[in-house]
This record gives structure tokens, sequence and C-alpha cells, in this order.
């Protein structure tokens, strides 16, 4: 600040050089144009989060009906649909853009004086702390707080967190496309895909993998910022400063993250037939909860698990499919077994939750 001062100074010439910096602080200065960095550098990072919302929508509305494996602890578990996966995706994406909103209108200038007290604007004539702070806040375009936050630090904590949650909202999309692009599942692909330095036909998801690390990294940073809210004193002595690089730096990594994140959404490519392939991995085996819910009222309910377990069972050791077995059993033959083993036909409420998702603005 001691440079800028006078270089300031000399700048504006007489006779408006003994008011440069009159009555304020460097953490004044310093803390105001983090703000303004902040809120310029989150204007990109909306725009890219309402670009990705817009792909994620259209991906839910076309794949609506499309039946997948839902997954849970790693392995196969009921059917779902990739539709209501894409809106919850969106949804994820739309928490983060809401967070984000609220934190940039409320980023403040900060004015406050060497201790808090603005006690040299008075000295040189301010009349009001209140008038003061207003008319400073309207020429930087930020928020007036209500106090000066040298060592209230609730202004970069609360950004913090919302960098923080969009970053790690932007993990979850590149985590699930990471799993859904192995090679054996095969259910989405990246649009453009990174090539590899060894092998040829390698398309690594290379967006993906920068959102999951950007993911991985946020939370530390974060982490740094909020322990940075026990300041001492009016003005603190490294609990200010430990925050630049972090702050820097999290702005930086979920920027990059949003950008990542439009472009992954509007090309992904989404493969129906794999995941109808996927869904007979286990022989009919994923519709074994409906099973279990439709066989109880008719044989009660420790027969049907019995059945069911053995069928299970017989269905790994004999690699026969669900419903050919239950074919077998005298005690089912009037059954629509077609249907009730049928995965597409088991996916509950999905289309409609995916309808109440895409309401969402």
């Amino acid at each position: 600040m001691i440079p800028l001062v006078a270089d300031l100074t000399t700048a504006v010439g007489e006779p408006y050089g003994p008011y440069v910096h009159r009555g304020a602080t460097s953490q004044d200065i310093l803390d105001t144009a983090t703000m303004l960095v902040a809120s310029r550098a989150l204007e990109p990072v909306l725009a890219d989060l309402a670009r990705t919302e817009r792909a994620l929508a259209r991906q839910a509305a076309v794949h609506r009906d499309t039946p997948m494996p839902g997954r849970t602890l790693t392995q196969q578990a009921v059917p779902t649909t990739f539709g209501l996966k894409a809106a919850g995706w969106r949804s994820l994406v739309l928490d983060a853009r809401d967070r984000i909103i609220r934190v940039r209108e409320t980023l403040p200038v900060q004015l406050g004086g060497a201790a808090g007290t603005l006690a040299a604007f008075e000295a040189y004539g301010a009349r009001s702390a209140t008038a003061l702070t207003e008319a400073y806040a309207r020429e930087a375009g930020l928020a007036a707080p209500s106090l000066p936050w040298h060592t209230l630090r609730t202004p970069i904590a609360d950004l913090a967190g919302a960098l923080a949650f969009a970053a790690g909202t932007l993990g979850k999309i590149g985590e699930d496309v990471l799993t859904l692009s192995r090679t054996e599942i095969g259910e989405v692909a990246e649009g453009s895909g990174g090539g590899s330095s060894a092998m040829p036909h390698k398309a690594n998801p290379v967006r993906s993998t920068l959102l999951a690390a950007a993911a991985r990294r946020a939370p530390q940073l974060a982490a740094t910022l909020y322990g940075c809210v026990a300041a001492g004193d009016e003005r603190p002595a490294g609990a200010w400063h430990a925050e630049w690089e972090p702050l820097r730096e999290l702005l930086r990594l979920t920027g990059g993250a949003a950008r990542d994140a439009a472009g992954l959404a509007e090309g992904l490519s989404v493969n129906a037939e794999a995941m109808r392939r996927n869904l007979d991995l286990t022989r009919g085996l994923i519709v074994s909860e409906r099973l279990s819910a439709v066989l109880a009222p008719r044989l009660g309910r420790a027969r049907a698990k019995e059945l069911l377990t053995d069928l299970a069972r017989r269905a790994h050791a004999e690699g026969r499919p669900l419903s050919e077995l239950l074919t077998e059993e005298a005690e089912l033959k009037d059954m629509d077994l077609a249907t009730l083993t049928g995965p597409a036909h088991y996916t509950g409420f999905a289309g409609v939750l995916t309808d109440r998702a895409l309401e969402r603005r």
C-alpha cells in the first residue's frame, strides 16, 4: 500500500493529493480490492454454471425414461433413469449457483480506519459512519457492511464455503462420469476426450478428471480460510495475511472447474444401449427388490425371501436369467413374469421426479 499511495498521490496532483488514503488503513484498501476481484471473478463462474445447468436440463429431458443401473456402494442396486441422474446433477449446480449469487450480492467494502472505529474520518469532518460507508460502497459497487470487518471475517468464510461447495458439486458430476465412462461400463463418454502419449486407442476423460481433482483441493483451501476466522485484536497479524494465497487459488480453481463442467455437460455422449445391456448383467437380479414386494403377499414374507435367495444363488451358479428360473416355479405360473423382471418396468417415480426437478429455475 505504501508505494501505491505515493503513486496515486503523485498521479492526482494538487489539490487532491492530500486526500489520498486519508483516514483509511491498508487493510481497508486490500480487503475492498479482494471483494472487487472476487465479484468480478464470480461473473464467469456463474456464466459457466448457467451453461452447465442448461446442458444438463436438455440431457434430463431427452433421457427422462432411459433406464440404467442405479449403483450403491459400487454395486448395481435397482434400476433408475439417466434423466433422473442428470436432473440430480443439475439440481446440485443450481444449489451452487444460488449460494454464489447470495454471496456475491453481499460482498462488502471495508472501511474502518486504524482499529475499526473510523476515528480519523470523524477527525477530518465525517458526521455519519453509516453515510460514509454507504457512499464508499456505492462508488465501489459493493455492499455496505454494518461494521468494519477487519477481524470479523464472515465475508471471506461465506465466499470460501460457496466456492468449495461449487467445486465439490462439479466434482460429483466428474466422479460419476469417470465411473460411467469406464471401458467396462461405457454408458457415457466425454464429447472429446484427451489422447494418451503411449496408447493411441485411448480417449481419456480429461474434463471429468480435472473436476475430480478440483473437488479434492478446494476443501483444504476453504479450511485455511475458515481457520482465519480466528483473527485476533482489532486488526490481525497472520490470520489476514494467510487468506491471500488460498482465496486467490480457490477462485481460480472453481473458475476452471466451472469452465470444464460446462464443456463436459455440453459435449456429453450418452449410450442408452450400453445402459440397457448393463441392466442385464445381474441376470434379472437387479429387480429382486420388486419381486420381494410382489411375492410377499402371495407366498408369505418368509417363503418369498427363501425362494428369491435360492433363485439368486442358482442364477449365479447356473448362469441363467432370473426370469427363466421363475417360470419353473409352480407357485408363479399365472404371473406376468416378463413385466415383473423387466428392469425398464421398475424405475419407480423417476420420470415424475425428473419433471419436478426440471421445473426449478
